[in-house]
């Protein structure tokens, strides 16, 4: 009786083994167009991905609209590529008849994006309405979309909470849709979630103002010092006096001379004239920037400034930051910073 049992385990095992032998063949030897070189002009096809489509949803797409040869090939690959995660929802524009490896790559491509929405780091309310223009929509209804957003507790303007990230939505979604994903992304991004339950000596929109100034005063690396700075000066009702908030009123940008008469304009936002913060962000800035201002770092400084490209240096002596004023001014006339 014993033999039996184990004569009939062993068979059960054979069995298995053999089922999986044909199971795992059957997945390997999955149909796929081989690898090609996509020249201009090539035949192609534009596809609109839904909000949330797995990977065997897209890959019946990609199939059934005939950029591959079959469902399998590419989610066998979306499986064991990690990179398939990042496919966005909305239209992609695909070459037809090409591998599984060469429509993933092309799924990934942002210029394959029709109407793709790329905010950047620093990007302002108003940019990010003309962008929202290239889906089609009217100037009122951009409008009526950002005074319909449901934006968090404390904050009355979208200005800040647009997070900086690539968008593309499918066919159909309104204006307020598209907005509201962004303030959306912007609550489910976890430096997000900590401005947003900040309760220390800043609220959530004044710390999302600060970010705001720091993305726009210096470089990624410089970021945690630009914070400490502000917390600095505002700690001792020093004026901030950053040359980023008014160039926010005159809607410039980049390394620009500030004249005498640019630092008199009548604005709330001018902390030239003003002192503490601006009423409301002054761009949409980026993670690193939030970052930063959860945990600057630690110095005494009260004054940085960039002397040239690349170099920035803070101090907390008047004295020296007047002498490497001289100094950005020599480098500002020879040309350094054009």
């Amino acid at each position: 009786m014993k033999f039996k049992v184990l004569a009939l385990a062993s068979i059960l095992i054979l069995l298995l083994t053999f089922a999986l032998h044909v199971t795992r063949s059957h997945v390997s030897s999955a149909p796929d167009f081989p690898n090609r070189s996509i020249v201009d002009g090539a035949p192609e096809v534009v596809i609109e991905i839904a909000n949330g489509a797995s990977g065997s949803e897209v890959a019946s797409l990609l199939f059934k609209n005939g950029v591959i040869k079959s469902s399998s090939a590419f989610f066998r690959l979306a499986v064991s590529d990690k990179s398939s995660e990042r496919i966005s929802p909305g239209a992609h524009r695909l070459t037809i008849e090409i591998s599984a490896a060469q429509a993933l790559v092309q799924l990934l491509d942002p210029s394959r994006i029709p109407n793709l929405i790329k905010v950047f780091e620093g990007a302002w309310e108003s940019e990010i309405a003309a962008m929202v223009h290239t889906y089609g929509f009217s100037d009122s209804e951009v409008r009526s979309a950002f005074k319909s957003l449901i934006l968090p507790s404390g904050f009355k303007s979208a200005e800040g909470l647009l997070f900086p990230a690539q968008y593309s939505f499918p066919v159909g979604t309104t204006a307020l849709q598209i907005v509201q994903a962004m303030v959306n992304r912007f609550r489910s991004e976890k430096v997000g979630q900590e401005i947003l339950s900040a309760t220390d000596k800043y609220s959530p929109s004044e710390l999302l103002t600060i970010a705001s100034i720091v993305q726009s005063e210096g470089d990624t690396k410089d970021f945690a010092k630009v914070a400490r700075v502000i917390l600095n000066r505002l700690a001792i009702s020093m004026p901030l006096q950053m040359d980023s908030t008014v160039h926010y009123i005159k809607r410039v940008r980049g390394q620009i001379f500030l004249s005498t008469s640019s630092t008199l304009i009548k604005s709330a936002y001018n902390t030239y004239q003003h002192y503490g913060l601006p009423p409301t962000p002054i761009g949409n800035p980026g993670a690193d920037a939030m970052e930063a201002v959860l945990l600057p770092a630690a110095g005494d400084w009260l004054y940085f400034i960039t002397v040239a490209p690349g170099d920035t240096r803070f101090t907390s002596s008047n004295d020296q930051f007047v002498a490497w004023k001289s100094l950005y001014e020599k480098n500002r006339k020879a040309g350094a910073f054009k």
